[in-house]
């Protein structure tokens, strides 16, 4: 299933390098269809809680998943690689 642009998702593992965690929440910002050796994936906005870009990451499908109703935002400091 493909997600859609602008839409709020949960990382589903760490981003150690950009100082990110598995139920971190990003943006869909942009959308890449499979090629013949790259997975589908997207790219995503990750915002501070002041509304700051603090990350622009690309993942593979399988590193994201919607989020739901049932969630609730929180916020932590930001680890720093």
């Amino acid at each position: 299933m493909t997600l859609a642009l602008s839409q709020r998702v949960v990382l589903t593992q760490d981003l150690p390098k950009e100082g990110l965690r598995a139920g971190d929440v990003g943006v869909i910002v942009e959308h890449y269809a499979a090629r013949a050796d790259v997975p589908e994936g997207y790219e995503l906005e990750v915002l501070a809680a002041n509304g700051q870009t603090v990350a622009v990451v690309s993942v593979p499908t399988s590193a994201v998943r919607e989020a739901t109703e049932r969630e609730v935002l929180s916020v932590r400091d930001m680890a720093r690689a």
